[in-house]
């Protein structure tokens, strides 16, 4: 099993200040590794039909409207399921969390793989960011104390790499799927609904935290 995970967001909470209202995880879960090879020829290709380089990089935040619905029809008939959690700040009450954003970023993740009712299993995580190896150690240590095995012992996660988005176009499969999230969930844009109906039947399960 191969997740791609990416954010959308910040974890601060100075949303008076700036703070986005909601912190998104979303996870794009391939069963399959050619059909997660093939989601990703496919996003190659759509950058040269869009006339793109090679380099461009699919950022949800930095899209226009007729990249992010491209973007979204193309990879919409792959066979992946999205999995997300939308942590909505106003909800979250722990003084560690709302603290520290390193804290609540990790709780984020550790909550969207755990309760997955035993659908994410053995699973190879590779996630957009730091390139610091103490930090992809702390936080894979982490991980793997929290998450538990499933009833049949079973690990949730097998492998943790941490990548570079610009060189692996499924972290930005993620990124544009969270961005949709997120942006759905705030609703304070009209195209909220239009980017979410595309990719409606690959959504598996999007968690309210605190709702």
């Amino acid at each position: 099993m191969l997740i791609f995970l990416d954010d959308s967001g910040d974890p601060g909470f100075k949303v008076q200040k700036g703070s986005s209202p909601c912190f998104v995880i979303a996870l794009a879960i391939f069963d399959d590794h050619l059909e997660a090879e093939s989601c990703a020829v496919e996003i190659k290709k759509l950058r040269r039909e869009l006339g793109l380089s090679d380099h461009f990089e699919f950022k949800f935040s930095k899209c226009c409207d007729r990249f992010r619905i491209a973007f979204l029809t193309s990879v919409a008939p792959y066979k992946f399921r999205v999995r997300a959690i939308v942590m909505r700040k106003d909800a979250i009450y722990s003084p560690e969390l709302r603290q520290s954003k390193e804290s609540f970023y990790r709780y984020s993740i550790r909550m969207v793989l755990q309760h997955s009712f035993g659908t994410i299993q053995k699973a190879r995580l590779k996630m957009d960011g730091h390139e610091d190896r103490e930090f992809r150690r702390e936080l894979y240590a982490y991980l793997r104390k929290q998450l538990q095995a499933d009833g049949d012992g079973v690990p949730i996660l097998e492998d943790l790499r941490i990548v570079d988005s610009k060189n692996n176009v499924l972290i930005q499969l993620a990124d544009m799927v969270a961005g949709t999230i997120r942006r759905f969930a705030e609703q304070e844009k009209a195209d909220a609904i239009q980017y979410r109906k595309i990719i409606e039947k690959r959504i598996e399960d999007v968690w309210n935290f605190g709702r």
